[in-house]
């Protein structure tokens, strides 16, 4: 059962949308190789606004995705791609569905 999560909110850098948008998709295959990270989500949530959604069953997992590829590819592009660092927050998830 998940019990923590990722919220992280990244502004592209004007003209850099697209990039960001690439990014994120071609980050999918890193989730997917990732057993400790059962729900991982790349969101457009406005025309230069973009996120990652992702959840696990406990701190160690969470910190074991902090310390992942998805996380070390997103801060060497940060300074390329992005209008300011990622916004990072540490989230407790209080009910969840995850249907199969």
């Amino acid at each position: 059962m998940v019990k923590l999560a990722l919220l992280v909110r990244l502004e592209a850098k004007p003209g850099k949308e697209g990039e960001v948008a690439k990014f994120l998709e071609s980050a999918l295959p890193l989730a997917q190789q990732e057993t400790a990270t059962p729900v991982w989500f790349a969101l457009r949530l406005g025309p230069s606004t973009f996120g990652i959604f992702d959840a696990f069953a406990n701190e160690a997992d969470r910190k074991a995705h902090l310390a992942g590829p998805i996380a070390a590819a997103l801060m060497a592009n940060a300074s390329a791609l992005l209008a300011k660092p990622p916004q990072i927050e540490q989230v407790e998830l209080l009910a969840s569905k995850i249907a199969k």
